[in-house]
């Protein structure tokens, strides 16, 4: 059987919806799976719920007629996708709860948790990091644009852990300059599938756009950016292992891509890797990565500062159901 057609979409925060045609996927592979369940695994970002509100609306159909959210796909089935109209966002701040883990009149660290947007994007207008920051800290930089003050860096909507942010443009100009400079400490945990044979190593391999699928990364010999992974294996379980992997670059999707291409990839991935193996949802929706570590030399006083956050529950429950099973 083919591999299914996905479309070059993407919702996420990485950046706003660029195409807006009705797309279509025909069922060759997946017969058997909620129609709900499958949709944000082919679009980035787009929620289930999302995808229930847009079912409700007439705006998603199989074979031209319209269904319930558990809906199950059969094989030939045809599903479009017809997405409404962009509304334009405005940024309004919101009292969300934020876990500070420091914070200056230059600097504010924060452990994201996971489901939660960094920022304002086609179908995530509200409820993202920066929606809570603007109402925490009332001032951010600028220099990112209306849409983006102070992020410096992003995570994945998915992802959880450290993440900092820039309340002046002096602070976001020097945290920038160190990220551009590979001198910023970013360590992550991770679960992957099969068992790496290596304790320690390093993937060197340049990151682009898709060729085919656009809403996706991958390695790119020719044209793609430098991208650098090091990995150290902290545990290993009978077909997972735990992993501890420092970003020396930081490229978009870098250690999902990187993990996938050496044929590990991140448990719970709904975009990398087998999707068939990523059977986790009632433990882990998303994938098996937290920022924990994140250092960096302060813009001000010029003195380096570290901080760590626990892996949060849903992924201590992951790895102790994943040992259950030796």
């Amino acid at each position: 059987m083919g591999e299914m057609r996905k479309p070059d979409l993407d919702l996420g925060q990485e950046g706003d919806l660029e195409e807006r045609e009705t797309m279509s996927w025909t069922i060759e592979e997946e017969a058997g799976e909620r129609v709900d369940k499958l949709l944000p695994a082919w679009v980035s970002d787009l929620s289930r719920t999302q995808v229930q509100d847009l079912i409700d609306g007439e705006s998603i159909l199989v074979n031209g007629k319209k269904i319930k959210s558990n809906y199950k796909v059969r094989q030939g089935d045809v599903i479009t996708l017809d997405l409404p109209d962009p509304v334009e966002v405005t940024l309004v701040a919101e009292d969300i709860p934020l876990d500070v883990r420091y914070e200056d009149q230059d600097v504010v660290v924060v452990n994201k948790p996971r489901g939660m947007v960094v920022h304002p994007a086609a179908g995530h207008a509200s409820g993202t990091l920066v929606n809570a920051l603007l109402f925490h800290c009332k001032d951010l930089s600028g220099i990112n644009g209306e849409v983006r003050p102070g992020i410096v860096h992003r995570i994945d909507k998915d992802t959880s852990g450290l993440l900092m942010a820039a309340k002046n443009d002096l602070a976001h100009r020097h945290l920038a300059s160190q990220l551009k400079a590979h001198t910023v400490t970013r360590k992550y945990i991770a679960v992957v599938h099969g068992v790496l044979q290596h304790d320690l190593g390093t993937v060197e391999a340049p990151i682009g756009r898709h060729p085919v699928h656009r809403q996706q990364m991958a390695v790119i010999r020719e044209g793609g950016r430098e991208a650098i992974t090091h990995f150290q294996v902290l545990e290993r379980l009978e077909k997972h292992t735990v992993v501890e992997l420092m970003l020396e670059t930081g490229r978009t999707h870098q250690i999902r891509v990187h993990m996938d291409f050496i044929g590990h990839p991140l448990v719970g991935d709904p975009k990398y890797g087998n999707q068939k193996r990523n059977r986790y949802d009632e433990i882990l929706e998303g994938q098996a990565l937290h920022a924990q570590v994140l250092g960096f030399v302060h813009p001000r006083t010029e003195e380096y500062l570290e901080f760590s956050s626990d892996l949060p529950e849903e992924l201590v429950r992951l790895i102790d159901f994943l040992r259950q099973q030796a």
